[in-house]
């Protein structure tokens, strides 16, 4: 067994023993005082093996990949590598969701007293709503907004009502929408590993990108559907600053940046990302005029309608006190948030940041950024990546249930898989955590 090989697998086990810590520890502070509010610590879960319908259909989608991904990644032409990429990942999520049948795995997710869809009917007048809409933020104030709606901007909760007037109303159709759009970000990711690396790290990246446990909770959650406005955002920014079309590229990143903070507070981390992009474009000032008058559209929108952004984030945080949040003890979530990113990014992920790291070490960065330096360009975008997330961890606003809110970042932790030897085995690795997490497990998400 060679060097690096060894410490990867080190790597893996090490996340493999922090997750088994969460899940010791959570375990017991869950028994003793009831704080956590989760039914398996570190997920919002409860232990339920099952099979169901999509059991099947995930098995036959994961051995495919794990197969045959390596090598269809390498040969297919790249437009037909896009177009196969978000066609398997919206395989592989569908299945997934359908373990759980096709009722509790996708047409109810989006109906909880907790989601979106509550509230529809108050959206019969918008503008109004939106003006309206700090005022029942918080608990105690006149029908106060369900969880999910009071925690993020309103552009979440409008994206279901636009797709209720359309003809599209109910949890179905809201669950076909974020699995099919937040399958999509797999594609975005991929495109902008292509344009600041280039074609080959992006094609080894590609099966991993496809074949993550994250998929798990992809289907069908909001934030998948969160995950692909601003992967896309991304995605644009680095074509811009890479000199394809950038008035018009770097344009469209600037509205899907402004759409992705009034989709969730969260994602203003985003920021971090973009800035890494900046740094290994190489044509960095010359979009940039564009992507700010494109960022600047949709605030201003809702400002002028009259929601106000900084009010309500505020009154965020005072709801978010007002709830688990009160009693979850930061201590535990700090690093058992972390004992999450591991279960939906996967063992491949860990060991890929472990070589992104290592690749990153250099005397002398600017220098090699100056060179071609494919492999510390990915590494840079994803390790800035892992510091937005560790942002919002440190926060303390992210306390539990981080597997469905940390699905954005942990898209862009998912090329770092592009290092490994061996794909096929860290590929089947993916596979199997997500499939035992899927089948032991009843996510609440």
């Amino acid at each position: 067994m060679n060097r690096d090989l060894l410490r990867d697998l080190s790597a893996a086990l090490a996340a493999a023993l922090l997750v088994l810590a969460a899940v010791l520890v959570g375990t017991a502070i869950e028994h003793r005082d009831g704080t956590l509010h989760v039914g398996w610590p570190p997920l919002f879960a409860r232990w339920d093996p099952h099979v169901g319908p999509g059991t099947s259909a995930a098995i036959v989608v994961a051995v495919a990949v794990v197969a045959y991904g390596p090598l269809v990644a390498a040969r297919l032409s790249w437009r037909a590598l896009l177009l196969s990429i978000w066609g398997t990942g919206m395989a592989w999520t569908f299945s997934l969701a359908l373990v759980d049948g096709w009722h509790r795995g996708i047409a109810q997710r989006l109906t909880t007293r907790y989601e979106y869809l509550q509230v529809i009917d108050r959206f019969h007048d918008i503008p109004h709503t939106l003006r309206d809409f700090t005022h029942h933020i918080l608990i105690g104030t006149p029908d106060h907004w369900p969880a999910h709606v009071a925690g993020h901007p309103p552009a979440a909760t409008l994206t279901f009502v636009l797709l209720d007037r359309i003809g599209l109303g109910g949890g179905a159709w809201a669950g076909v929408w974020c699995i099919t759009v937040g399958a999509t970000a797999a594609v975005a990711v991929l495109v902008t590993v292509r344009a600041l690396t280039g074609e080959a790290l992006a094609r080894r990246a590609a099966p991993f990108l496809v074949l993550a446990p994250a998929a798990v909770w992809m289907g069908a959650s909001a934030d998948g559907y969160f995950a692909a406005v601003a992967a896309w955002a991304v995605a644009f920014l680095a074509l811009a600053v890479t000199g394809h079309r950038p008035w018009a590229t770097g344009l469209a990143s600037g509205l899907l940046l402004g759409l992705t903070t009034y989709l969730s507070y969260g994602l203003t981390l985003f920021v971090v990302i973009a800035a890494a992009v900046l740094l290994l474009g190489t044509r960095r000032l010359r979009p940039l005029p564009y992507v700010v008058a494109g960022a600047l559209v949709v605030p201003l929108a809702f400002t002028l309608v009259g929601f106000d952004w900084w009010e309500a984030y505020r009154l965020l945080v005072t709801r978010y006190y007002q709830g688990a949040a009160r009693v979850r003890p930061y201590g535990y979530w700090v690093w058992a948030n972390l004992a999450c990113t591991v279960l939906i990014a996967g063992p491949a992920t860990v060991a890929g940041l472990r070589r992104a790291g290592a690749a990153s070490l250099h005397k002398d960065l600017r220098a090699r950024l100056r060179t071609d330096a494919p492999e510390l360009r990915l590494a840079l975008l994803a390790l800035a990546a892992l510091l937005a997330l560790l942002i919002a961890d440190l926060s303390g606003m992210s306390k539990a249930e981080t597997e469905r809110i940390w699905l954005p970042f942990v898209m862009w932790l998912l090329p770092a898989c592009a290092f490994l030897a061996r794909p096929r085995a860290w590929l089947a690795a993916q596979a199997t955590l997500a499939l035992l997490l899927n089948h032991l497990l009843l996510t609440g998400w």
